[in-house]
């Protein structure tokens, strides 16, 4: 009886000091939608990289992951679609200045369904009477969704388009609307349109006054902060580049 009592203490022991360092292995990671794809993949090379890490992933708009945070979320990393959801996350203290970079660049973009007769070829002509549903994701709380209002306002079309807005809560739902022929046309970014080559087409490539760019940083008072760190470096290595680059990812 105090044989097996012993064996189930020790392989209780055991059990524990494996759940342990198993949870102290993970890394858990907040990405801006438009990510998706690129960091599934990388985050399988950087757990094949480091043998007994995990890297839990969390994708929804930037605005939508700075709330979660903010609300008490276990975030280790937070990577953004654009300067102004991170520069918020810093003003609040979530983020430390010197743990935060940009690594990797975007383009935005206008999309129409594969097979669409409208002949959407500029801004200007979502202004047609011909076109009545345009989707533009929340300005409120999604990256792309400011940077398609801000380009629509420089071209003085921001009052006509704006009441054919479908409004979307993040880029791959805009995405999904043009590719399912919902709206007559979508804004995403380059690297979503990619993905969907059979079902969109990219009409435009939007101009803007400054460079989309992703920053990225980790947490701080994370609980794993080691492997968020080593999380963010390794996005800088040549292979993690390469998964980058594959989907359509810019330099900075």
């Amino acid at each position: 009886m105090r044989l097996t009592s012993l064996a189930t203490l020790l392989g209780a022991a055991l059990f524990a000091t494996a759940a342990s360092s198993a949870l102290a292995g993970e890394v858990v990671v907040s990405a801006a939608a438009s990510l998706t794809n690129a960091f599934k993949e990388a985050a399988q090379g950087y757990e094949a990289q480091y043998p007994g890490s995990k890297v839990s992933l969390n994708f929804a708009a930037s605005g939508v992951l700075l709330q979660q945070i903010v609300k008490g979320a276990p975030v280790d990393v937070f990577a953004s679609a654009d300067q102004e959801t991170m520069d918020a996350a810093q003003k609040q203290g979530f983020v430390l200045p010197a743990e935060r970079m940009d690594f990797v660049g975007n383009s935005l973009v206008l999309i129409v369904p594969h097979d669409s007769k409208l002949g959407i070829k500029s801004l200007a002509d979502l202004t047609h009477k011909g076109v009545t549903r345009v989707a533009i994701a929340n300005p409120a709380s999604v990256p792309v969704g400011r940077y398609s209002e801000g380009a629509l306002k420089k071209a003085k079309l921001w009052d006509a388009v704006q009441p054919k807005a479908i409004g979307t809560q993040n880029v791959r739902q805009s995405l999904d609307y043009v590719a399912r022929g919902e709206v007559d046309a979508g804004f995403v970014y380059a690297t979503d349109a990619a993905i969907m080559k059979d079902k969109v087409n990219v009409v435009l490539e939007v101009p803007l006054d400054a460079p989309v760019l992703y920053p990225i940083a980790t947490i701080k008072g994370s609980g794993n902060g080691a492997e968020a760190k080593r999380f963010v470096s390794y996005l800088q290595t040549a292979p993690a580049q390469a998964i980058l680059a594959k989907y359509g990812f810019k330099k900075p």
